[in-house]
């Protein structure tokens, strides 16, 4: 159920049976050289219908624009204020609290999110729950087992896939690898703390951090909407219960 697809009359319907709706977040900035600018939005969105539709949840629109200062040397990328993400993010969840959402589960699909998500939580009244779709174990061991450490940080060769699957973009796998990422980069720059905007694009020119999208394959995406999907839906009853 999309709840911008709906009237208010089926949305005061579902209320009668359910306090809980699904919010996806995620952000507008490039993902390398054959990642869509929506990835992540899309990614979160996409996972968000699919596990809806196991457990008859309800699910908002994304909040598709976020924090991604270090993305703005790349065009197409539109990055907001952390204040302003985090005043967002907060009055969309207090909108949805005051009608009677009062377990709102965000589905996160950028990693800059988390922190600010996290600010918001104590100015809104309803439980919530924020989880990046990738932070699922059996995800995580689909990620390892198929990419490794190729995985990377940024348009990752498994969101890249997901995209695949959804949108019909063309597998590229003749596109060669970027420059390895060592343990210590990626422990110390965890959550997208990188650098500006001009060092960061002379840094990873193409835009990958560490990413083998060239990996990515939409069978794959199919897989990983199927095995998040289902790992959300029974979190969310969990949660909701």
């Amino acid at each position: 159920m999309k709840l911008e697809e709906q009237t208010w009359y089926q949305v005061q319907d579902y209320l009668k049976r359910s306090n809980g709706i699904i919010l996806p977040t995620g952000s507008i900035e490039q993902h390398g050289p054959i990642g869509l600018i929506g990835t992540d939005a899309i990614c979160a969105r996409e996972i968000s219908w699919a596990a809806a539709d196991l457990v008859d949840a309800c699910v908002a629109p994304e909040l598709a624009y976020a924090h991604a200062p270090f993305n703005m040397g790349f065009p197409g990328t539109v990055s907001i204020s952390a204040d302003l993400y985090i005043q967002f993010a907060t009055e969309v969840m207090q909108g949805l609290a005051h009608h009677g959402f009062t377990r709102i589960y965000v589905l996160n699909g950028h990693g800059a999110n988390v922190e600010l998500l996290q600010r918001s939580v104590g100015k809104v009244t309803a439980d919530i729950r924020i989880k990046s779709w990738w932070e699922f174990d059996a995800v995580n061991d689909l990620r390892n087992k198929l990419y490794g450490s190729w995985e990377g940080m940024h348009g990752t060769p498994s969101e890249v896939a997901i995209t695949q699957a959804t949108h019909h973009t063309v597998h590229q796998s003749d596109l060669p690898p970027p420059e390895k990422l060592s343990v210590e980069y990626m422990q110390a720059h965890a959550g997208d703390k990188h650098g500006g905007p001009n060092e960061h694009r002379a840094q990873f020119p193409d835009g990958r951090v560490g990413s083998h999208s060239g990996l990515a394959k939409a069978s794959d995406g199919v897989e990983f909407l199927h095995l998040t999907a289902k790992a959300l839906a029974d979190d969310y009853l969990e949660f909701i219960a």
